[in-house]
């Protein structure tokens, strides 16, 4: 690490609040490195406890420890079991952290090695511990996971259920070995203010949850106590106000808050809860945009923001604390963004950097399920959509909530959110569905923001995508893996390869310079996004290979065909556009989850899951050709698995484009192409699309991408993207002279239902006129002999203006 004096020259061209605080810092660590520090005598800790009497518990389950442990036999068996067996081997030092299974840091506990790396930290001052290098640290993460001791909390939930005084036993016994071995401010495990936070955090749980075993008697409760001070004392001393002002710094705030409302004896508790609620207060609304996303870009950053303002809410409650509107108006829709990218199958999107870890961990579900957050929230406050998508109550609720939670979740009416698609727009993510059942098909695409301050937890995925077809995830963001374990690896997961987008000559979109920092960075621009009921289209671009010689500009956009009464499947359409001069290759990536298998022949291929089938058909201004290459699929921090990646590359000089069509498969189904004009058809059903400028034999348009359905050969729906005019069959015509940016027309019995954005006037002509049109809800009745009719947008809504 850095002395004291390279970090402060470091304060030149700061502001002054930043060279104030970096210098007290700077001038704190060195006099702790010259002086030492030292644990609290007996009368350092009675001079830190004032008489003040505790009126509440600071948990709501605190007080309900026989009906938590009556319910979590009779609701929550299997995760009753799975916290028991974690906790007996615990005891036994045996740990499942982040995704990595079954790890050992020696008996008796090594609380400084990496076991993976086979890494000892040495005891100096935490200042002086090169924790980012790998050869000092290994992975500083899998060591940071285990002393945040979130297996003491788990320890305290099983001796509640169990009553069994060994899990107590192993708590005193390896807290007890933690101080020993840790002395304060040296070490790792004092070297990130955050770590410090979340230990205290679980450490608190754990006594409380303890208190009332004879194995904690008076001489342990007041060493863990002047401990605890310490660890308040650290983290007060050491908030990254300028360190990392994102998750570190409210994690940290949130520690403080937690340390004065569960020791309000302590004379530092009041300052101790003021200096965190301020600072969770002054951050939520820099945390989380209006539109609820967590502004590092990250998904399980995002849900560990959640979390913290979920507790802080439930704190606040038990204290008699009113919190401003503005934090239940921003955790509402920071849980409606988790909600949007909960997957059919229950897992989440990880987009951006999984550090794998947990705020608390009191149930048993796997690291990228957010369910439990979403149930709490429900259960907190009162959301039936909420419910719908978390499926089922949560032993997470029950632990942090008490009884009454579940009573009030298990009252909610759970209810489908009333839209199958969302724009999260000020953030850049895009999310389309054809419904909320298990069965769904579903689609997030990320065009937003690289980041925020130094982007280091971005990845290099704009205009990326995840999709699920029929409840299946078959493309997915491959995710994280490591942070410093493994420097290529680190590289590979957030590079432009590992995300389902596309690399031009073989270069990122951003360049990596260090495992939390960037050389350059793609800024993208989210152009349209528009929903009807039949479709949904999204069209974005960036601008990370316009640093290239000869610039090249990318445009992605993507229309999600949804299913109806037909027979082919909801299916996505990708048009990729590359604006250029010279000649370059382009290379689209789309990662398979693992337990995929993959094949590639010529411009198509085909995946087969245990779930089902999907083919992926690819055609390009040049020839497109189709292969598959190994990848990487990690859905925990620390775990990887195998995966296919097929790869569609195609080169060509100036304009180029490629269209993609990724379809749930099936032997019925065939998809054929010309470069601009396509034919999806499976039985009686067929789709035909085009973009640009095009004509089929059916289907004719002025536009970037249009489509018409067949059904026996009759028109059942179609839709036209940023254009001015379809024809379809020389049956309908639908036009205006400017621009319409999204147009669907459904046909069914003997009427037109239309739905229309950005435009104020268009004129229908038919070969035989409908009985009625609905424009944008508003019903007209058209006269039979009418072969033309037109329609106009006025301050009272649409209006039929002629006929002919």
């Amino acid at each position: 690490m850095q002395s004291g004096f390279a970090q402060l020259k470091k304060l030149r061209g700061k502001s002054l609040s930043e060279i104030g605080v970096r210098g007290l810092q700077e001038l704190a660590k060195m006099s702790e490195r010259l002086l030492g520090t030292r644990e609290l005598s007996e009368a350092a800790l009675r001079r830190e406890i004032q008489a003040a009497a505790r009126t509440t518990a600071f948990l709501p389950a605190l007080a309900h420890r026989s009906a938590i442990a009556q319910l979590m036999s009779e609701r929550f068996a299997a995760e009753r079991a799975t916290i028991i067996e974690r906790a007996e081997r615990a005891r036994r030092g045996r740990f499942d952290l982040l995704g990595i299974q079954d790890l050992s840091f020696g008996l008796p506990i090594d609380w400084h090695l990496e076991p993976r790396a086979g890494k000892r930290t040495p005891l100096d001052h935490w200042s002086r511990i090169a924790y980012l290098d790998t050869e000092v640290a290994g992975d500083k993460k899998i060591t940071w996971e285990l002393n945040r001791c979130g297996h003491f909390v788990t320890f305290g939930q099983a001796y509640w259920m169990t009553g069994d005084e060994r899990f107590a036993a192993a708590f005193v016994e390896q807290a007890t070995a933690w101080m020993d071995a840790n002395p304060v401010g040296r070490g790792i495990n004092w070297a990130s203010s955050l770590e410090v936070s979340f230990r205290a955090i679980a450490w608190l749980w754990a006594l409380h949850l303890l208190s009332d075993s004879p194995a904690l008697d008076a001489a342990f409760v007041a060493r863990l106590l002047k401990c605890l001070i310490a660890h308040g004392r650290h983290i007060e001393k050491y908030l990254s106000t300028y360190f990392s002002p994102n998750t570190h710094l409210t994690g940290e705030a949130l520690g403080l808050f937690y340390l004065g409302a569960a020791l309000p004896e302590l004379r530092r508790a009041a300052g101790w809860r003021a200096t965190g609620l301020r600072i969770l207060l002054e951050q939520l609304p820099i945390h989380l945009r209006t539109d609820g996303v967590y502004f590092e870009q990250t998904t399980y950053y995002h849900r560990y923001t959640v979390d913290f303002y979920l507790h802080l809410t439930m704190l606040a409650r038990v204290m008699n604390l009113t919190l401003p509107v503005e934090v239940e108006t921003r955790l509402s829709a920071a849980l409606d963004y988790l909600m949007w990218t909960t997957r059919p199958d229950g897992h989440a999107s990880l987009v951006g950097d999984d550090d794998g870890g947990r705020l608390i961990q009191l149930g048993a579900r796997s690291a990228d399920d957010f369910r439990d957050t979403l149930a709490t929230g429900a259960a907190l406050l009162s959301r039936g959509d909420w419910k719908f998508v978390a499926g089922t109550a949560a032993a997470e609720t029950l632990w942090l909530l008490g009884p009454e939670a579940l009573t009030r979740f298990d009252a909610i009416t759970a209810q489908p959110p009333a839209s199958n698609a969302q724009a999260f727009a000020e953030s850049g993510y895009f999310v389309m569905r054809d419904g909320w059942a298990a069965a769904a098909s579903y689609a997030v695409i990320d065009c937003g923001a690289h980041g925020v301050q130094s982007c280091g937890h971005a990845h290099a995925d704009q205009l990326a995508f995840e999709f699920a077809a029929r409840g299946k995830t078959w493309l997915v963001d491959p995710g994280t893996f490591t942070y410093t374990g493994d420097r290529e690896m680190r590289d590979w997961f957030r590079s432009t390869a590992a995300h389902n987008t596309v690399t031009v000559d073989g270069e990122q979109q951003s360049t990596t310079a260090g495992p939390f920092a960037w050389a350059q960075i793609a800024e993208p621009l989210a152009r349209w996004f528009f929903e009807a009921r039949g479709a949904v289209y999204f069209e974005g671009a960036h601008n990370g290979y316009e640093r290239l010689t000869d610039p090249v500009t990318h445009r992605r956009a993507l229309l999600f065909v949804r299913a109806d009464d037909a027979a082919l499947p909801s299916y996505l359409i990708v048009r990729d556009r590359f604006e250029a001069r010279a000649a370059h290759r382009y290379a689209a990536r789309y990662h398979f989850a693992a337990g995929c298998m993959a094949t590639a022949q010529s411009h198509v291929i085909s995946a087969t899951s245990a779930e089902g089938q999907l083919s992926i058909h690819a055609f390009g201004s040049s020839a497109a050709a189709a292969r598959i290459e190994s990848g990487w699929v990690s859905r925990a921090y620390g775990e990887r698995q195998p995966a296919p990646v097929a790869v569609i590359e195609s080169e060509g000089a100036g304009r180029q484009a490629l269209v993609t069509f990724i379809v749930p498969a099936n032997g019925s189904i065939s998809c054929t192409g010309d470069g601009s004009a396509f034919l999806l058809s499976s039985g009686d059903t067929l789709d035909l699309i085009i973009t640009g400028d095009s004509t089929s034999d059916q289907l004719k348009a002025q536009a970037e991408m249009a489509m018409a359905r067949f059904v026996n050969q009759r028109l059942t729906r179609a839709c036209l993207v940023r254009g001015r005019r379809i024809e379809i069959a020389n049956t309908l015509t639908l036009a205006d002279a400017s621009l319409i940016d999204f147009a669907e027309i459904t046909v069914a019995d003997d009427a037109l239902e239309i739905t229309i954005h950005g435009t104020s006037r268009f004129e229908l002509s038919f070969s035989q006129p409908p009985r009625s049109v609905v424009v944008n809800g508003a019903r007209f009745s058209v006269v039979r002999e009418c072969a033309n009719v037109a329609f106009a947008l006025g301050e009272s809504g649409w209006t039929l203006t002629d006929r002919a």
